[in-house]
């Protein structure tokens, strides 16, 4: 029995494995999807999809008892202070149904919509970040998801309603050497001579509850040989088999509750009835089990940004500099009207696309990616700018705060604990790319051997005819459309003195239109090197993402001035419709930029100094300065062996 070597690829391998495990097929609407072609398909959003009354039955029911629980069990600032979060909490979460939440009532799980468990880490998440991110890594991308989803009815009833109730699970995928690039996916998984096992060896690293977890979901690869289809193969792994050794419980800027560690497989025998699909289907199944699973990260920078608000509200109205509150200054106030807009964007964002997941009639892959870049870099930009008006108070421990006898205001908690999905289940470079690819999936798809270097004449030539035949319909239609009309999407502008949103639709359906017409144009000019292009890329899925929330905070405004109206209270739909309106401003401005810096950047610059950055050229700029850094290599050994460390796994009591 041989362990297989880190497998050396090319660029071009690297990126057929990652093509492989894409989702290949439109079988659904995608809103998203269209808007990239230029198409503003509002009727597949408008009007805003609702929950039915069962469902917000039991998730308003549910969200009450989670709510007196979290007032009264969890000590946030114990949390940030032990850097643990205490067993009794997690055991009464567990009673309460939370590690259920997402799991069917036929598994001991609570059944809940994707709204509503996006609305319990709201709460969890201003309570304590890293119990949020605790109950997500479990639910959104540990074993329940990918075996709701891709599980036989024996692994379901075997292992759901554990998950659901007793265990605590995980997901391993990254490794020390391996991130963002899975053709380079070094742990083995060697089948046994009489098929009934596979052989794990290798190392995991940044296993978000592999500390405390009961349950692993790890990626691995398995060789091809005789009757092995072979490939990246997703399985269920009990976290105390022989073999599995948590070898350090990592720290970091935030999320100090955070148990996360580094896993080595040594020799760790695993049935094969525990694997979760087809041998080669693991990293499909990730990326598979991500379309929802990025939703949680959304909802946490959701819940940030109302808690922001919160306390930009009250400090700005008490704080008072030259003679009145410094809300009455533009300078804050600007600051104030930012995060207020984009607080009630990220809300829109989040539950339009979680009412989307729940209806399944739409694809939502490109609207949760989007949910979750856009959350994450916004919520990012929420949490530092309520630090600025904070100031030197922003700046300072709500432990500090407290001991000289100042309301403890967690401002740079919260900040150092957004920091990081920028990073998770995607960083944004990486979100970047991702949207990019499904945005101009159908320009591949007709291009094809066009634009492919080692097609040969009659395949380009087909390929052309193809191209030919496709863009002379679409083209045309990206010339005009009905952001053209004064009169479109006047249900936008209701009598009563209400912001006209009308016009930013409008707005939107031009763009949308423009945003096809320079994709097209970067295809044509680029062809097969578009996608090196990945700064012209990254501000095609900005603009989208700008104009995604520009939809969504329209549609929302509109929904809640039927329905407070419906209920009584005209005045919160009418505020809707002024944060609407004033998101749709400030966002418009954030596009024209982007549609700007399309043509007008420094892009080919940028490639070329920082080709000499690392070549050494300017290492005379860095004289001066003393490295605190400690030694060592920049990546760690991750040979598979046995561990020669102790095992810092621990089990929740």
């Amino acid at each position: 029995m041989s362990t297989p070597e880190v497998p050396k690829v090319t660029e071009r391998e690297a990126r057929r494995v990652a093509e492989e495990a894409r989702e290949q097929d439109w079988r659904k609407p995608s809103f998203a999807k269209e808007l990239f072609l230029g198409r503003f398909r509002l009727d597949l959003i408008h009007p805003h999809p609702l929950p039915d009354e069962e469902s917000v039955r039991v998730g308003e029911a549910f969200l009450a008892r989670l709510s007196a629980f979290c007032g009264t069990k969890i000590d946030g600032a114990l949390i940030e202070r032990e850097a643990t979060i205490p067993d009794e909490v997690i055991r009464g979460l567990q009673e309460l149904g939370v590690f259920g939440m997402k799991i069917d009532t036929e598994y001991d799980g609570l059944g809940l919509t994707q709204v509503y468990y996006n609305r319990a880490l709201v709460l969890l998440g201003s309570v304590s970040p890293a119990i949020s991110a605790l109950v997500s890594a479990h639910q959104s991308i540990g074993v329940p998801q990918p075996l709701k989803q891709f599980g036989t009815a024996e692994q379901k009833q075997r292992f759901l309603p554990r998950c659901a109730r007793t265990d605590i699970t995980a997901f391993l995928l990254t490794e020390p050497d391996v991130g963002s690039d899975p053709a380079r996916l070094a742990t083995a998984a060697v089948p046994s001579e009489d098929g009934g096992s596979y052989v794990l060896d290798g190392v995991k690293l940044w296993t978000t509850n592999g500390v405390v977890a009961d349950l692993l979901v790890v990626m691995a690869r398995v060789p091809r040989s005789e009757g092995h289809k072979g490939g990246i193969t997703a399985f269920v792994v009990e976290a105390g088999s022989p073999g599995i050794t948590v070898e350090n419980r990592n720290a970091f800027m935030g999320l100090r509750g955070l148990e996360n560690g580094v896993t080595r497989f040594h020799q760790v025998r695993v049935p094969a009835e525990n694997r979760i699909g087809p041998e080669g289907a693991g990293l499909k199944i990730a990326l598979t089990t991500l379309n929802t699973g990025r939703l949680s990260l959304p909802a946490m920078c959701a819940g940030t940004g109302k808690w922001c608000l919160k306390i930009a509200r009250e400090w700005s109205a008490a704080r008072e500099q030259w003679g009145k509150p410094i809300a009455e200054h533009e300078a804050v106030a600007g600051k104030i009207s930012f995060i207020a807009a984009t607080a009630f964007a990220l809300e829109a964002v989040l539950d339009l696309s979680s009412q989307m997941a729940d209806e399944d009639r739409n694809d939502i892959r490109i609207e949760a990616a989007l949910a979750k870049l856009y959350g994450s870099e916004m919520g990012w930009r929420i949490a530092d700018e309520l630090v600025q008006i904070r100031g030197g108070r922003g700046y300072e421990t709500a432990e500090s705060l407290a001991a000289r006898g100042e309301r403890a205001v967690p401002a740079e908690q919260v900040l150092r604990d957004m920091r990081i999905n920028r990073i998770f289940e995607g960083s944004s470079e990486i979100m970047h790319l991702l949207i990019a690819r499904e945005a101009v999936d159908a320009h591949l798809k007709v291009a094809g051997d066009l634009i492919e270097p080692e097609a040969d004449l009659r395949r380009k030539g087909r390929a052309a005819a193809r191209a030919g035949a496709f863009y002379a319909g679409w083209l045309p239609k990206l010339a005009a459309g009905p952001g053209q009309l004064p009169t479109s999407y006047r249900e936008f502008h209701p009598e009563g003195g209400y912001p006209d949103l009308s016009g930013q639709l409008r707005f939107v359906e031009r763009s949308a239109r423009k945003l096809a017409r320079s994709t097209f144009y970067a295809m044509s000019r680029w062809q097969g090197r578009m996608e090196t292009k990945q700064g012209f890329l990254g501000r095609i899925v900005d603009i989208g993402a700008e104009l995604f929330a520009m939809s969504a905070v329209c549609v929302r405004a509109e929904m809640l001035r039927t329905t407070a109206g419906a209920a009584g209270d005209a005045e919160q739909g009418r505020a809707a419709y002024e944060l609407a309106e004033l998101f749709c401003r400030q966002s418009r401005i954030r596009v024209d930029e982007l549609f700007a810096r399309l043509w007008t950047n420094t892009d080919g610059l940028d490639r070329k100094v920082a080709r000499q950055v690392v070549g050494g050229r300017y290492t005379w700029l860095e004289q001066g300065i003393l490295d605190p850094s400690g030694e060592g290599p920049w990546i760690a050994d991750s040979t598979p062996g046995p561990s020669q460390r102790d095992n810092v796994h621990r089990t929740v009591r």
